[in-house]
């Protein structure tokens, strides 16, 4: 569990404190940029300046959809409930301002993952917190303790990649596909094992075609599973329309709220913060890890195709599940919390939704499943060596807790995860300290390049060099 400071009534835990602290550090430090980079980062993913000669596996669109494929998931279902039962409907409001805080960690994530990755020789790409903390500490003039702390990122990611992103998602998603399908009495409902068989199997087939195969995957259920999420909170928010204004100023009001109930103002920012960093990763610095497979020269583009992804998760999806739950005012009900609680909501008006909600949760937990194998992958080569052999004790591993996640105690599960998040989240951040000269550096380089880019395709430009106007009309 997450170790806490006692605030009067309530606590904050103390991972909290330092997330937001790195959080402001980064939006500080780049001058608040994720409110002023959405169209730079569209037109990145839209491939404006696409190179296809750049060293990488995969395009920006890939590698920020194999990103996303673990950060949109349980978190934006399940997590934003528990936060809302826990830490009241105040705790939307911090959800969202960590989402927007987070966006400019996510970008000082992975402009240092492409920085620092490793180009093998047959074209495959090694990035993620554990090389840019080693490799940048070695820059700084302190190599021992860059390899001890990346050592030690590396195998919480590994751990991490086995519990909090294999077994949390098969055991939550097995739970609901059982609820709509008979029950405990039901056919998958007697045989737990085969349902974590087949989500075994289908990731092992992709997984061994690495992150081209994974990012072809992904770019594909990642738009579908978001646009049929999205549609049915939109078709929920709409027969409440008139509960909306309501709901939002309850949302606000409960963010500021000094009653005790839910632990005042300190449980509703404890819960969001938890909640989006949870969900979105934004400090963990695993997202580095698909990042740095992008094809680009220049680190600060990824950065920037980067910071949608807390944008996405948290800011739009986390919001509409809030919303959703807020308007129906499911989240007075105290026997309800989690996947159970966003269930009714939908419910309350789409009575199919849980069928739906199923659906969407195997294609949630499928994509994040595939991903997160795909880092622990990586993370065990850093540890132990970029061999077949490591390669596949690793996936052999990983797929045999795959099955046993559908069949243990979901308490165990989660006492471990909230271990592993701490363990990643604090050599991270220290990296993003100590690194942040070379992602200021890398950024200004990057929009210098846009800004000739642009100049140079503009019609009738100024040439530099003879001072005629240029007719290009590219």
């Amino acid at each position: 569990m997450f170790y806490s400071i006692p605030l009067g009534e309530s606590s904050i835990p103390v991972i909290v404190l330092w997330l937001i602290g790195g959080a402001l550090f980064c939006t500080l430090r780049f001058k608040f940029l994720q409110f002023r980079s959405l169209r730079l980062a569209y037109r990145l993913i839209r491939g404006d300046f696409d190179d296809p000669r750049a060293p990488g596996e995969v395009t920006h669109f890939q590698a920020l959809t194999s990103a996303l494929s673990v950060t949109v998931g349980l978190g934006n279902i399940s997590g934003v409930a528990i936060a809302i039962a826990i830490g009241g409907p105040g705790a939307v409001f911090w959800m969202i301002v960590a989402g927007f805080l987070g966006m400019a960690t996510k970008f000082a994530e992975c402009t240092l993952g492409v920085r620092y990755r490793i180009l093998h020789a047959d074209g495959s790409v090694s990035g993620g917190p554990m090389h840019y903390i080693k490799q940048g500490f070695a820059e700084k003039g302190l190599p021992r303790t860059g390899l001890f702390l990346s050592g030690f990122i590396a195998l919480a990611i590994m751990l991490a990649s086995f519990v909090s992103t294999n077994m949390y998602q098969v055991n939550q998603v097995y739970t609901q596909v059982v609820s709509v399908s008979g029950g405990a009495t039901g056919f998958l409902g007697s045989n737990a094992w085969l349902f974590g068989v087949l989500i075994a199997l289908m990731v092992g087939v992709i997984v061994v075609g690495g992150i081209k195969s994974i990012a072809r995957t992904t770019e594909k259920l990642v738009p579908v599973m978001a646009i049929i999420y999205i549609s049915a909170s939109l078709m929920v928010l709409l027969v409440n329309y008139d509960q909306i204004p309501a709901a939002l100023a309850t949302i606000f009001d409960a963010a500021f709220s000094l009653d005790s109930v839910s632990g005042g103002i300190w449980g509703a920012v404890t819960q969001g913060f938890i909640r989006a960093m949870i969900s979105s990763e934004a400090g963990m610095g695993t997202a580095a890890i698909a990042h740095a497979t992008a094809k680009t020269r220049h680190p600060a583009a990824e950065g920037y195709v980067a910071l949608l992804e807390p944008f996405i998760d948290t800011v739009i999806i986390c919001t509409m599940t809030a919303l959703v739950i807020v308007v129906t005012g499911t989240y007075t009900q105290e026997d309800l919390n989690g996947v159970a609680l966003t269930s009714a909501a939908y419910e309350s008006v789409l009575p199919w939704f849980p069928v739906v909600l199923a659906v969407c949760l195997f294609l949630f937990a499928f994509s994040t499943i595939l991903v997160a194998c795909y880092y622990g992958l990586k993370a065990s080569s850093m540890l132990f060596g970029n061999s077949r052999l490591v390669s596949g004790l690793y996936l052999s591993v990983f797929l045999v807790l795959t099955v046993a996640g559908a069949l243990v105690k979901l308490e165990l599960i989660v006492s471990l995860m909230d271990t592993l998040v701490v363990l990643i989240c604090i050599p991270n951040i220290i990296g993003l300290v100590m690194l942040a000269p070379m992602i200021r550096d890398e950024r200004h380089r990057f929009l210098e390049y846009v800004a000739s880019t642009d100049a140079a395709h503009r019609p009738n430009s100024v040439s530099v060099s003879t001072g005629k106007a240029s007719t290009s009309k590219h």
